[in-house]
């Protein structure tokens, strides 16, 4: 057969159409019934845009490329309509992947153009014309005749293995391919599918891309950095599937395995059994010719190995799979009402980059949510490590009230705040998933509340510890004002190592959350006027500090962010050997 380019232009709508452009092609009989079937057993229509320049299409993109197709030849679908008005129809359903209208003929309509004149030429003079549209498998089992420049012929094996040919070669272009067949009857029969889809006449192939997003491809090779597998399930051809799983990086080749061995259809899914899927399902990344009753055994095949699985859907059918998921994604553009009450979030782009980023969102969160509660609950252990250890130690209570509460409001409430803002961290999509069973004082956060609180609780007693177990004498208000200000500055140093478990600031960069920073030289500053305000050290119960005894205060309460920022430096080392 010939090959014909009908190249048409793509966006986020559907197929676009200017108006000036001309016909791609001189009319052709067999090209205009080709096209003419895949246009009118065919749901899309074309919309002029607002700015009437030209056109865009309404419906499924697939079936949209197919009238911007037609309309390439001069084959528009308005007047394919009113030549052929559509009288009955079979739907397409993913069993059947196909689906078929009836036409009755409109021989009164004046012809005009040529396209519209060969094609009705074309056809016997009978009332009614059958189209169907589908995959090409499919309906080379309800075709027995093929069409083949004006001549119908039967369909013998040269023929069968001819078609399939082509569709393979097309396919493996990463071509979305559908068929196009037809026949003609002089009256609507009763029981309408079995009867019309059956002994039609095989017409040709049509080929189209449909490109992934340009971002998708990064968004797959992060999935990856992520500790997350992307599968594709589609109802694609495999060699369609193949070929774009393998442009995204999804699936990659290994050696020892062809191509069949990459890829499950939806017929070798009916045919295994619950272990057989079992043993394969984590090292499957694509499948093809999937209905979705299949997406269903594919995502209980995965929570069975243990995986946490999101699944995305768009139609009535994917209901079930989107139910059984761990997260049911929707689409908000193409999603049905079924599928986004199903889901358990809704897609507003459709775009499979937008998940990735929402993962990072997520992660981020939880990550600041663990950064909050580390700063928090180490403080605090500082704090209660001041009161109960002091008088353990033979020594006066520190700390009145409302410097306890000064502490608790101010000093851990507005870095506080600045930590839950934290910015994405480089490391966030570079490290595994935790499981989702995991306790929130995990990988090490209970660890550090346990040695960090009594630190900083410590540190914060050395001028106390000094006053009473050495030559140095203060005064009562002097070292009670030095452990206030040196436990207040040391939670400063204990929120600007909690940014990163991992990550030294110099790493992170020290102004890369600027919330912190003002956080922290407020919270310094507030500090400086408790101590220095006259009429404010009479509530705090504080005392000017000389600058020796503030630079004292100052160097210790340094220690606690040494420490961590040490601690992260040395495991680094530790870990590149």
């Amino acid at each position: 057969g010939t090959r014909i380019d009908l190249t048409t232009k793509m966006e986020k709508t559907g197929a676009t159409l200017k108006k000036e452009e001309p016909p791609i092609v001189e009319p052709d009989r067999d090209l205009s019934l080709l096209l003419a079937g895949g246009a009118l057993a065919n749901d899309a229509t074309l919309q002029e845009n607002d700015d009437n320049d030209g056109y865009h299409t309404i419906g499924d993109p697939t079936e949209g490329a197919l009238v911007v197709a037609a309309a390439r030849l001069g084959l528009w679908k308005e007047k394919l309509d009113e030549l052929l008005p559509r009288v009955a129809e079979v739907p397409f359903t993913s069993e059947r992947k196909r689906m078929s209208t009836v036409h009755e003929f409109n021989r009164a309509q004046d012809l005009g153009e040529d396209p519209y004149k060969y094609l009705l030429e074309s056809l016997p003079e009978n009332k009614y014309i059958v189209f169907t549209k589908g995959a090409v498998d499919s309906l080379l089992s309800i075709c027995d005749r093929v069409w083949t420049e004006g001549n119908i012929e039967e369909i013998n094996d040269d023929w069968q293995s001819r078609i399939e040919e082509a569709n393979n070669n097309l396919a493996k272009e990463g071509m979305r391919v559908l068929g196009v067949a037809m026949k003609c009857i002089d009256e609507v029969p009763e029981k309408e599918q079995e009867a019309l889809e059956d002994k039609l006449i095989f017409i040709g192939l049509t080929g189209m891309i449909d490109p992934p997003r340009p971002e998708v491809r990064d968004a797959v090779a992060e999935c990856r950095t992520a500790g997350i597998r992307p599968v594709m399930i589609t109802g694609d051809h495999p060699y369609t599937a193949l070929h774009i799983a393998r442009d995204l990086g999804i699936v990659q080749s290994e050696e020892g395995k062809d191509d069949n061995e990459l890829v499950i259809t939806g017929k070798q899914l009916a045919e295994m059994s619950v272990d057989d899927l079992d043993d394969v399902v984590t090292d499957i990344s694509a499948y093809a010719r999937v209905s979705p009753e299949h997406k269903v055994k594919i995502v209980e095949a995965l929570k069975k190995r243990g995986q946490i699985i999101a699944m995305t859907g768009d139609g009535v059918n994917d209901a079930p799979a989107l139910k059984r998921s761990d997260i049911g994604v929707a689409m908000g553009i193409t999603g049905t009402d079924v599928s986004k009450e199903a889901s358990d979030m809704v897609l507003l782009d459709d775009n499979f980059a937008t998940i990735v980023h929402a993962i990072e969102e997520g992660r981020t969160i939880y990550d600041n949510i663990r950064k909050f509660i580390k700063y928090t609950m180490s403080s605090n252990i500082g704090e209660i490590f001041v009161m109960l250890v002091a008088p353990i130690l033979g020594l006066p209570i520190p700390l009145n009230a409302i410097q306890i509460l000064w502490i608790n409001l101010v000093t851990d409430g507005l870095p506080g705040l600045a930590l839950g803002i934290e910015p994405t961290a480089p490391d966030t999509m570079k490290r595994p998933p935790h499981p989702p069973t995991e306790s929130v004082l995990a990988r090490g956060l209970g660890k550090y509340m346990i040695l960090v609180g009594p630190l900083m609780g410590l540190i914060a007693l050395m001028p106390e510890l000094l006053n009473n177990y050495t030559a140095v004498t203060y005064s009562g208000a002097t070292w009670r004002t030095m452990v206030f200000s040196t436990l207040a500055l040391a939670q400063m140093g204990n929120a600007l190592a909690v940014r990163s478990d991992r990550l030294t600031i110099a790493q992170l960069g020290i102004f890369t959350n600027p919330a912190l920073i003002g956080a922290v030289v407020l919270t310094f500053a507030l500090q400086m006027v408790v101590i220095y305000v006259p009429f404010l050290q009479n509530i705090f119960d504080t005392t000017a500090l000389s600058f020796g005894q503030l630079m004292l205060s100052i160097g210790l309460s340094s220690i606690v962010f040494v420490v961590v920022e040490l601690e992260k430096w040395i495991r680094q080392l530790k870990d590149r050997k």
